[in-house]
């Protein structure tokens, strides 16, 4: 225990300074628990907010963790953005247009949040498919959303505000705010109409 209390502690100390040099954008109070994978390349932008939780700590977890947290924005213009209060565990982030997550949001272990395939589908000469890059589409996760371990959001995918989504999910379509969805490939399983003063 104490060993990974004085491991978080330093990568919370150290890994500001690191990253900070990295160039990536630190607000206030964030929070390593033990070392993340963080990278970029040039003209690309990292962006995390004030009080931003990145665990990759399997210590004391509620469930486990295959791996630590990785953000990878790994093409010029590339952004990752991570909103304020926000509680990221051994997740993977890898953004080569887009990746936008909102304040005061839940992404347990294990997830993938990629805006690219990686390649082309190029159906129309396969053999060339190794040879191809997918340019990416946005995705956009907003404000309070909770997202269960080992889910999967696709390119082009945005998650509405206050949404859920179930454990095991794969998201490959945009999500409405205020609802429950989950499943492969994730359907809406219910929506709730509560008072907008619930949601801020």
């Amino acid at each position: 225990m104490i060993y990974n209390k004085l491991i978080n502690i330093f990568w919370t100390i150290f890994g500001r300074i690191y990253y900070k040099m990295m160039g990536v954008k630190l607000g206030k109070n964030v929070l390593f628990k033990k070392k993340p994978s963080i990278y970029k390349v040039k003209k690309s932008k990292i962006i995390i907010g004030d009080n931003v939780l990145l665990n990759s700590n399997n210590f004391g977890y509620h469930m486990n963790m295959h791996s630590s947290c990785k953000l990878l924005a790994d093409k010029e213009g590339a952004v990752i953005k991570i909103g304020n209060n926000s509680r990221i565990h051994g997740t993977c982030i890898h953004a080569k247009k887009r990746i936008e997550i909102g304040k005061n949001c839940l992404i347990a272990a294990n997830t993938q949040i990629m805006d690219s395939n990686g390649h082309k589908a190029s159906f129309d000469d396969v053999s060339n498919r190794i040879n191809t890059f997918d340019e990416g589409k946005p995705v956009i996760i907003k404000d309070n959303v909770w997202i269960g371990g080992n889910c999967y959001i696709l390119p082009g995918v945005t998650i509405g505000k206050g949404s859920i989504i179930a454990a095991n999910s794969v998201v490959i379509n945009d999500i409405p705010e205020m609802c429950l969805a989950g499943g492969n490939p994730a359907k809406i399983i219910k929506t709730f109409n509560v008072s907008n003063k619930n949601n801020n």
